[in-house]
């Protein structure tokens, strides 16, 4: 019985943030709500000598023939040495003999490409749909996606760019211009470069807030998608208990690893409220924004749901590219 081999080329030809690639992770997002996913915590472990960490997620989707178990390792000192932060490979096992289909070696690149097309599937159901401006903050390669998923689902006009390294800011700002065809800036201020933005996305990997609650005004929405462990932190938690919304990927999940949990620790909002998921919003179980002012917040820890989803669809494109190698 033969492996399809798929390398991370193989994988960069075949998929890509597309239309059909955030309409592959909405669905994904969707089945949470409508059907009996088997979807178990993650395992997540840190490596805190060399500022790293490996998670392993996983999940069942009841219609689909495989499931993919992701090993995705996270290093945040790499790119001194010149490595990318993160890493990593998939696995496609059958889901009626559990027999390994295809191993997907694609360093991250799955992963960094699920992450956008989620935040993508935030912004479509949560932020206003006269959003026009959009700031990111972080100046990573995810910062660059989520700019980029975001033009796929909202009229983006311009945009405001904000990291820890002005330069970093500078380049990414002026690199996004060229190939977005949209006005965008770097700023040295976070708080500036939140004034006016329709939509703001924070992508870092900080464990203390670069958002603050005091710098957002009615009609924003918020993404806030670098927190995915329980040190990480990217906003205030003030912002929470201002939201008028607040919508997690998986509220398990965000109690323990995203921005509630640290709301959750402050005291800003009960261990036990309940809130939605963004599977309810998409499926109108419900509702989202209720008015133009409403300030909506997104928490994305990231799902093995949207890893067996880009697995699958990444597979059946390179299928009919007939690309990669069978052992």
């Amino acid at each position: 019985m033969s492996i399809l081999i798929l390398s991370e080329q193989d994988l960069r030809q075949a998929i890509t943030l597309d239309a059909q690639s955030i309409a592959c992770i909405e669905q994904a997002i969707e089945s949470l709500a409508t059907k009996a996913v088997v979807m178990p915590p993650i395992l997540s472990m840190e490596i805190p000598d060399f500022n790293g960490e490996v998670d392993v997620k996983t999940a069942y989707v009841p219609g689909l023939d495989s499931f993919a178990i992701k090993i995705s390792p996270g290093f945040f000192d790499n790119p001194k040495l010149g490595l990318p932060s993160l890493n990593g490979l998939m696995v496609l096992l059958s889901a009626k003999t559990g027999i390994v289909e295809a191993v997907l070696l694609d360093n991250g690149y799955l992963t960094d490409l699920r992450t956008a097309a989620a935040g993508a599937v935030a912004a479509k159901a949560l932020s206003r749909k006269d959003a026009k401006v959009a700031t990111i903050y972080g100046t990573g390669l995810q910062a660059r996606l989520q700019l980029e998923a975001l033009c796929h689902v909202r009229s983006i006009t311009s945009a405001r760019i904000w990291g820890r390294s002005p330069d970093k800011a500078e380049t990414m700002a002026a690199e996004l211009s060229h190939k977005l065809r949209i006005d965008i800036q770097a700023f040295e201020s976070g708080k500036e470069a939140a004034r006016g933005a329709d939509i703001l996305v924070t992508t870092t990997p900080t464990q203390s807030p670069i958002l603050m609650a005091e710098w957002l005004a009615p009609g924003q929405h918020v993404t806030a998608m670098g927190s995915d462990a329980d040190y990480k932190n990217e906003i205030d938690p003030a912002i929470i208990g201002k939201a008028n919304l607040y919508v997690a990927d998986r509220l398990t999940q965000t109690r323990k690893l995203g921005e509630l949990r640290t709301a959750i620790a402050t005291g800003i909002v009960s261990d036990a409220a309940a809130f939605p998921e963004l599977g309810d919003i998409i499926t109108g179980a419900c509702p989202g924004r209720k008015t133009e002012a409403d300030i909506s917040v997104c928490d994305l820890t990231g799902m093995g749901v949207q890893d067996t989803a880009i697995a699958t669809l990444a597979r059946q494109r390179a299928i009919a590219q007939k690309a990669g190698a069978q052992f």
